[in-house]
């Protein structure tokens, strides 16, 4: 069985999202993309009306999906919410490994970098705001209070952050593997 082929759109916000991690909603034109995407023109406005910014919320969408799938995939069979995020730690290291490249947050290269509009603010808050929610959610599943599950969620959150900074920093994947996760 063969994988279809991604379409025109798809192309569009994966090759961004690569983009913009890579160097930032400002370090990219949307001619690169449209070149790297192997995309006509016409169809960044057909797909995305107001042309770059509107694909940036698209490509950190799709990105924010797929942390919040790994999120799933690391604390969903884990006992304890240092395990689930170890787990989690793990898989991004992983990630950093096997790309051989030392980007930054696909979220923030592309929306954080990008130019200083409310919009923008807006979707990386309420892109943070859901994995500390799906982070709170396992941590209260895996028995701690609500009070204490979103702090301990968002303590994570942070710490995470950084070690991905410091990570990229050092090009060491070791660096998230390491993280020092309260038990």
């Amino acid at each position: 069985m063969t994988d279809r082929p991604l379409s025109t759109k798809e192309r569009l916000v994966r090759t961004a999202c690569a983009l913009f991690r890579q160097r930032g909603y400002s370090g990219v034109g949307v001619a690169e993309i449209l070149t790297a995407a192997q995309a006509p023109k016409g169809s960044l406005y057909h797909h995305f009306p107001n042309g770059k910014s509107d694909l940036a919320i698209a490509a950190a969408n799709w990105a924010s999906d797929g942390i919040l799938q790994i999120i799933a995939a690391s604390f969903e069979p884990a006992e304890t919410f240092h395990d689930g995020a170890m787990t989690f730690c793990h898989k991004i290291a992983k990630l950093f490994d096997r790309s051989g490249n030392w980007d930054g947050c696909p979220i923030a290269g592309a929306l954080h970098d990008g130019p200083d509009n409310l919009e923008f603010r807006e979707k990386l808050k309420y892109f943070y705001d859901g994995w500390i929610a799906e982070l709170a959610h396992h941590a209260e599943r895996l028995g701690a209070d609500p009070d204490s599950a979103q702090a301990q969620a968002e303590h994570f959150f942070i710490l995470f952050q950084g070690g991905w900074d410091l990570a990229r920093a050092r090009q060491d994947s070791n660096v998230l593997r390491k993280l020092p996760i309260p038990r």
